[in-house]
C-alpha cells in the first residue's frame, strides 16, 4: 500500500470494497426544561429511552441512548433541564446537565422555538459562554411556526460575544423531534464533528441506564400522567426491593415520596384509585421491559424536605454541587 492509500481517510475490505472509517463520540442534549429533548432522544433512538412529560424537569438523571448506523457511533446524553435551582435537587440537577458538556465531544443546545427567551433562557444559554467544542443549536418545535426563533439567536449571539456568523464549529437547524423533522440531518452533521475511533457500545444496545432507575422513572411517569400538574416536582421514586421469584414472576416494592399529607392523598386518589391506575399502566410497561410478569408494590410516604436530604440524593444517583 502507498502513502497516498494509507492517508486516504478509507479502508478496503472485503472484496476490495472500500469502507469508511468509523466515528465515534459523547454528545450532550442540554436545554431548559420542556424543550423537547427526551422526545428528541426516543425519536433518534427509535424507542423509547427516557420518560417524556409535559410536567417540567421530569428528567433528573443522565440517560444514555445509543445510536449506530455504518458510519459508527452516537452515544447522545440527555440531561436535565437546566433550570434557576432553588433546593439541593435543583442543584444537583445542574450540575448533572452542565458537567456533560466538558465530557463531549458536540452539544446538542435544544430550544423551544414556540415559547418566549427569559432568565432560565440566558441561563441555558450562558453555559457555552466558553465552550469550544462543536455545538448544534436545535430550533426545535419549529411544526409550532417557530415564532421566537430570532431570539434564541440572539441569546446565543450575546452569549458568545459574537454574531453566529463568526462563530466556529457553530450549526443553526430548525428541528422537530415530536415530528422528525431533520433528525437525519442531525446526525449528518454530528457524525461529520465527531472523531475516529471504535465503538463504545455494543451494536444491540440502545440505553445505559440502571435497571432499577429505569423502573423507578417508569412508575413516576405514570404518575406524572395521571396527575398532570398537582404536584409538579415534590415526588419522586425509591426502588426498594426488586427480585426475580418462581415462574418467571419478578417482585418490585417501590416507595413514592412526596413532602405533605395532601400530597400523599393525592397520589393515592379517592379510593386509592390514582395509586392502583398508576400501578396498572406501569406494570404493562415493566413487563415490556424486563420480559417477565411482574408483581408491584407502590406505597406513599411523606418525607418532609427530600429534596434536601443529601444522603436520599445520593442514593437516588446524584452527587454533591
Amino acid at each position: 500500500m502507498d502513502e497516498t492509500q494509507k492517508n486516504s481517510g478509507a479502508a478496503r475490505g472485503r472484496c476490495g470494497m472500500v469502507t469508511r472509517p468509523q466515528r465515534c463520540g459523547l454528545v450532550t442534549i442540554i436545554g431548559r426544561p420542556n424543550t423537547g429533548k427526551s422526545t428528541l432522544l426516543n425519536c433518534i433512538v427509535g424507542e423509547k429511552v427516557a420518560i417524556v412529560s409535559q410536567v417540567p424537569q421530569t428528567t433528573r438523571n443522565q440517560i444514555r441512548g445509543i445510536y449506530n448506523d455504518g458510519r459508527g457511533q452516537i452515544v447522545f446524553i440527555d440531561t436535565p433541564g437546566l433550570h434557576i435551582g432553588r433546593d439541593k435537587l435543583d442543584k444537583f440537577m445542574n450540575k448533572s446537565s452542565v458537567g456533560t458538556i466538558h465530557d463531549a465531544d458536540a452539544v446538542v443546545y435544544l430550544v423551544d422555538t414556540s415559547r418566549r427567551t427569559g432568565p432560565e433562557e440566558e441561563y441555558a444559554a450562558g453555559q457555552l459562554a466558553s465552550v469550544d467544542i462543536p455545538v448544534v443549536l436545535g430550533l426545535n418545535k419549529i411544526d409550532l411556526k417557530g415564532k421566537y426563533v430570532p431570539d434564541y439567536i440572539a441569546l446565543l449571539e450575546k452569549a458568545k460575544g459574537k454574531p453566529v456568523q463568526q462563530m466556529q464549529n457553530v450549526t443553526l437547524l430548525p428541528l422537530s423531534g415530536k415530528a422528525g423533522t431533520n433528525t437525519e440531518k442531525l446526525l449528518d452533521i454530528i457524525f461529520e464533528y465527531l472523531p475516529q475511533g471504535p465503538a463504545l457500545y455494543p451494536e444491540d444496545i440502545i440505553c445505559d441506564v440502571p435497571q432499577r432507575l429505569a423502573v423507578a422513572d417508569i412508575i413516576r411517569e405514570k404518575l406524572f400522567e395521571l396527575m398532570k400538574e398537582e404536584i409538579p416536582h415534590a415526588l419522586t421514586v425509591v426502588v426498594e426491593h426488586m427480585q426475580p421469584r418462581a415462574g418467571k414472576t419478578t417482585h418490585i416494592k417501590a416507595l413514592i415520596l412526596v413532602e405533605r399529607e395532601t400530597q400523599k392523598e393525592i397520589v393515592i386518589g379517592k379510593g386509592g384509585r390514582v395509586l392502583k391506575e398508576a400501578g396498572t399502566l406501569a406494570r404493562k410497561e415493566l413487563e415490556a421491559l424486563l420480559e417477565t410478569k411482574v408483581f408491584l408494590e407502590l406505597f406513599v410516604k411523606v418525607q418532609k424536605q427530600w429534596r434536601n436530604d443529601d444522603s436520599l440524593l445520593q442514593e437516588l444517583g446524584y452527587e454533591k454541587p
